[in-house]
């Protein structure tokens, strides 16, 4: 069960980590390369939706808590090098990638104990604490961004800036053109996402933002808003009681078109979403999570601020007053939307996952003898 042409992938269980391998994954079985995942138990099971690439699952864990915690974990981490070593015996492949998470940490370790080709990608402006561990012996590091915190001076010639992989939907449709702004236009159309379950602090915000907007104001928004469960009542009574319809769900199973028809995005600043934003080329209003690991999406907001490309509002200063202050200004000012979206759309079409399969094909020392075609449609379907 080995060939030549196997690389394998290491990722936590999380979209952020499991979205970019799924594009690499893509690019690499379409050269014509065997691929397999490594994960733990918490990863998503692809071999249901992506047949071409055998799941592996190893122990694995983070490194927290008290002193028996931290035994614990480092003995499940030892129990998950063990376990990577095993496989890398067994299918002999060229590379691992790894794209953080904990899964990511003893099969990056086993790697490098057994001197195979090793690369990492970072999705984020600040090199995530898995990837921290093992950048200093890898052979590379990809990165989404120009700059990226962490990453240490002696480590940085091993530095290829490739973009972060993002999921085919949002590819497919990046020459779709931003919709017009202004007297000619069909107004100003928001569209606001909080992640997979929505986020609190947009269904206390938004509604009351634009609720009190002198109403000539309000009518120039066309809202669509994901909300968790227990808040649609109540923002649809906000919305309600101004005479605004907007268009409120839990979940929407047709982000990427959602997201071009819309003129700004209201979000948080997790790094697919801000791959997808820059993809689509699409300006964003962007509320980093307050409580992330390193602070990173502030981070990620800030390189698009940096870039003018949207607007960074850390949570604490993300007000009511403040974002119909921000809302205004796009109604007197349409071109400092255009504007944003030019710049939004300057840092996307990197055809990131191309990128880093290049530098995985470089270091592992082979061609693919011709291709296997694109991986299973049913990956996109569940990525959307």
């Amino acid at each position: 069960m080995t060939n030549n042409r196997h690389i394998m992938l290491a990722a936590g269980g999380t979209g952020g980590h499991i979205f970019p391998a799924i594009a690499v994954a893509e690019a690499l079985i379409s050269r014509g390369y065997t691929v397999s995942l490594i994960t733990d138990a918490r990863g998503m099971d692809l071999g249901s939706v992506m047949p071409e690439v055998a799941v592996h699952r190893i122990s694995a864990s983070g490194i927290g808590g008290g002193f028996v915690a931290k035994a614990k974990a480092v003995l499940s981490i030892g129990i998950g090098v063990a376990q990577a070593c095993r496989l890398f015996r067994r299918f002999r492949p060229r590379c691992i990638v790894g794209f953080g998470g904990y899964p990511s940490v003893p099969t990056m370790l086993a790697a490098i104990i057994r001197s195979l080709p090793t690369v990492i990608h970072e999705q984020n402006a600040v090199l995530g604490r898995a990837n921290h561990l093992v950048a200093g012996r890898v052979s590379m590091i990809a990165t989404s961004f120009a700059e990226t915190e962490g990453v240490s001076p002696e480590n940085a010639v091993k530095v290829v800036m490739t973009g972060n992989p993002v999921r085919q939907p949002f590819t497919e449709i990046r020459n779709r053109p931003y919709p017009p702004v202004g007297p000619n236009g069909e107004g100003i159309k928001i569209l606001i996402l909080g992640g997979s379950l929505g986020a609190k602090i947009f269904s206390d915000v938004v509604p009351r933002a634009i609720a009190d907007m002198p109403e000539a104001l309000r009518r120039r928004f066309a809202i669509v808003q994901q909300c968790r469960a227990e808040d649609l009542d109540r923002v649809r009574e906000t919305y309600d009681s101004v005479g605004i319809s907007p268009e409120l769900a839990t979940f929407f199973d047709d982000v990427p078109d959602r997201m071009a028809a819309a003129h700004i995005v209201i979000t948080r600043a997790g790094a697919s979403t801000i791959a997808e934003l820059a993809e689509m080329g699409r300006p964003a209003i962007l509320v980093p999570y307050p409580h992330a690991l390193d602070d990173h999406q502030t981070a990620n907001a800030k390189s698009i601020d940096d870039h003018e490309a949207g607007w960074l509002m850390p949570q604490d200063g993300f007000t009511p007053e403040s974002l119909t202050i921000r809302l205004e200004g796009f109604v007197n000012l349409t071109n400092t939307l255009t504007n944003a979206a030019k710049a939004a759309k300057s840092l996307g079409g990197r055809n990131a996952a191309e990128a880093v399969a290049d530098q995985v094909e470089r270091l592992s020392g082979t061609r693919p003898n011709g291709g296997a075609g694109p991986a299973s449609d049913r990956v996109r379907e569940i990525a959307a």
